[in-house]
Order: structure tokens, then sequence, then C-alpha cells
């Protein structure tokens, strides 16, 4: 990696990454790109399971510059996904520029601006930038739990195979996409399936007449219209919650990641899958419900989710709060040019129709910062922009946001100039390598 300062460094070659690079080198812009893994695809390579399918359609999921093939199915399987990955990577040549089994342990600002960037080998380069796509389906979170297990306890993100739930008694914990198809997994393969609900979810089929919920929607369809024609969809298919023995959701339909699963509400009226509150503490082979009841388990499997995590950033660069980056426009820092945060948030819906929009303006964006000393983030803060609340964004709201940032960006232009020439002269503050690297694994 010699001859770098004039590139930005890529990390990760996830299905974020992948098109970021290609929207980057569509635009000229020089670049390299690393990934921890040992293959391309980020969590489809390593961290789902063999009978997973996108729970978006296809045709939002597509990169809209490299369609699926036809005959994919509107809703592909993970291997089908593997596939698309690789097709995607080499129609658009990028494989040249991706150093796989390249862990990064430090990133940090050095200089007139550059950034350091130290990998496991012990081996440094020095970037123009740096684009954060590590994901964020690695660092997994765990409940805390009162009392001693006697089975064995692992997240979902280590569930590869339904022989993994075969013949066992299971307690799934979790509402999330992942734990309803687990629960369901263990419904069909397993002795027993029960699945813990801390709070009660909604239920979303995944198709409604034959056509995938989120074909539904236009860029144009507000908020509001979308919750009344999924709340109607919920009512005509599965009907209320006490139908299944559960409590109704005490929080707004989209307010949290939706859950699309047909099967769970399906195979808890076959008695296939018994829903729990919440797990109040476990004893032996024994978990206890807050609710008074109990069940005998053999294995415990914590759809908990993840937690965001850049392990290789310094202290003063960790701008995590909860489970979201707290930048500018979704990827910028006020404070410090050339680092950019991508990828850490939760849409409804499919990435790459996302990524196809945004990542040519991001492109854009980069290029302007070429043009100006002060980050871009302290120009959007400028503008009025706030620090994001939540990690769930709704796409047809991004799709017009994005459309009107690209009809005003020759204003976006005149902006950032304003505000360099506020703030100028304007230099990254120096961050010493001093800090102890964690022994993480970075996607």
């Amino acid at each position: 990696m010699s001859n770098t300062q004039q590139k930005q460094l890529i990390i990760g070659a996830g299905f974020v990454g992948l098109g970021i690079a290609q929207s980057l080198k569509a635009a000229g812009i020089a670049y390299d790109q690393v990934d921890a893994s040992d293959d391309i695809g980020g969590n489809w390579h390593h961290g789902v399971y063999s009978t997973a399918h996108i729970i978006s359609s296809k045709k939002v999921t597509q990169f809209p510059q490299f369609p699926m093939p036809e005959s994919y199915p509107p809703f592909p399987s993970a291997k089908n996904m593997v596939a698309y990955i690789n097709a995607f990577t080499d129609h658009f040549q990028l494989r040249e520029h991706i150093q796989l089994n390249t862990k990064v342990t430090l990133v940090r600002p050095i200089e007139e601006n550059n950034w350091e960037v130290t990998f496991e080998t012990g081996e440094q380069s020095v970037y123009k930038g740096v684009v954060l796509c590590n994901g964020h389906h690695w660092s997994k979170r765990f409940p805390e739990f009162k009392g001693e297990f006697s089975g064995e306890i692992w997240h979902s993100k280590d569930y590869r195979h339904p022989d993994q739930l075969r013949g066992k008694r299971v307690l799934v914990i979790g509402g999330g996409n992942s734990a309803c198809d687990i629960a369901a997994e263990a419904g069909r393969v397993g002795a027993k399936s029960i699945l813990s609900l801390r709070e009660s979810v909604w239920f979303i089929p995944k198709s409604f007449a034959g056509i995938p919920i989120v074909n539904l929607f236009r860029p144009w369809t507000p908020g509001w219209l979308q919750r009344l024609i999924v709340h109607s969809i919920i009512r005509l298919t599965f009907g209320p919650h006490k139908s299944y023995g559960l409590p109704k959701p005490k929080h707004r339909l989209f307010d949290k990641h939706p859950t699309l699963n047909n099967e769970v509400p399906y195979y808890i009226q076959h008695g296939r899958i018994v829903p729990k509150p919440e797990v109040e503490r476990l004893e032996g082979h024994q978990a206890y419900f807050v609710d008074g009841t109990s069940a005998t388990v053999d294995t415990i499997v914590c759809a908990t989710g993840y937690h965001l995590a850049y392990p290789f950033l310094p202290p003063e660069l960790q701008r995590v709060k909860g489970a979201t980056a707290q930048c500018y426009a979704g990827s910028f820092l006020s404070d410090y040019r050339g680092l950019s945060f991508l990828g850490w948030g939760q849409a409804r819906g499919g990435v790459g129709s996302l990524m196809g929009a945004y990542g040519p303006l991001f492109a854009k964006l980069l290029k302007l910062q070429d043009q100006v000393d002060v980050p871009l983030g302290l120009v959007f803060k400028e503008l009025g922009l706030g620090l994001p609340k939540t990690h769930l964004s709704d796409p047809q709201a991004v799709f017009i946001q994005l459309k009107l940032l690209r009809w005003l960006f020759p204003w976006l232009k005149r902006k950032a100039q304003q505000t360099e020439n506020q703030y100028a002269p304007f230099e990254n503050q120096p961050i010493a390598a001093t800090r102890k690297v964690e022994s993480l694994t970075v996607y």
C-alpha cells in the first residue's frame, strides 16, 4: 500500500463498502479497500445462517446499477446474496483494490489533515481520508442473566444450520428478524421452541397479495400513510395480538426496526412456538419468566443485537451514542475532516437502492471536501442540521432528502466556502498513538 497519501481508505468490503467503492471508482476517486475477513461480502459471508433470506425484496435490495438476475426469487437466499455480491464486485472490477485478511488496529489523525492507519501486521500507511464501512453485525450484545444455566448459551450470529437446534429444547431471546427465523426453525426441528419477548413486536407479513410489502411504497409515500397501510395489512392477515396470546406492542409501528415474519404467528397457533415474556432468572436447565411461569430448556439463543463499535478509533473519536454514530448528514464530523461513517444505520428496506442513490452523492461530497479546509460536518452543522437521535430511517424520506441535496448542491458549495471563510484556518488536531488497541476482530 505505497503512495497512499492521495487516496481514501475504505475499511470493510461488505454490501455498503463495495457500493461505496463502486461509486468512488466511477467518480475517479483513488482508493484502497481492506477487510479483516478472508472474503468479501461482510455479514453475508461471515455472519448469516444457511437458511437465511432477505427480509426486504430483491427490488429494493439490489444496486440499481446492477440488477439481480431474473431467476432470483423475490426474497433471495443467503447463497443468492453471496453470488450477487461477487458478481457485482467482478462486473465493476473492484476486486483489484481489495486486500483481504487485513485487520485495522488504529486510525488516527496526524499533521496536515492526513490519517495514519496501522494494521495488525504493524504496517502503517498514510491516507487523505478514511471511510468506515466495517458494519454493525459483528460486536455481539448479550443480555445479563440472573442465576446459572447448565445448558449452552450462544448468540444468533453463531447460528449456522438447523442441525444446531435439532431435537433440542430451545429458548430464543429477542423479537427481531433473526430471533423469529431461529424460533421458527426450532419449531420445525427442535423438541421445543420458546420465544422470549421483553416487549411485544409488530409482526409484518413479508408479502401482501403476492407483492413484497416494501414494494408497495414509493419515494413520495409519507410515513403516516405507510403506517396506515401496514396496520391494515396486519389486521387483515394476522389480526390482533391477543389471538396469539401476546400483548399489543407499546411502541408505534416503525418506531423500532420492523419484524417481517409470517412463520412465528403461524407456529404459535400450531403450538410449535410458545411465546413467553422476559426471562427473570436461570437455574440449571430451568428458565423462569417474569409472569411466574418456567420452562426446561437445553439451549438459549440470544438474538439480542449488536453494539455499534469502532475499536480502531482512539477515545477522542469514539462518537457512538447508543446505536447511533454522532455525525452530521449521516457521515461527517464537525471537528475532523477526512473521516466518514457509513452503513451504521438501519433502513426499513433494502440497502442497495439507498446506496445507489447515496454513493454518487457521497463521491461528490468527498470532492467538495478537497476544495475546502473545514470539515463537511461543520458545514452541515452551520446549516442547522442536528445529530441523529435514532439509527432507524425511512427510505422514502431519505430518497427525498438526497434528491433535494443533489438539487441544492451548488448552494451547498457556496455555503462550504462561506464556512471556510468564517473558520479559517482549520487543521485537524493530531492524536498521539499512545492508546492500547483492543484485540477485537474488525470487519
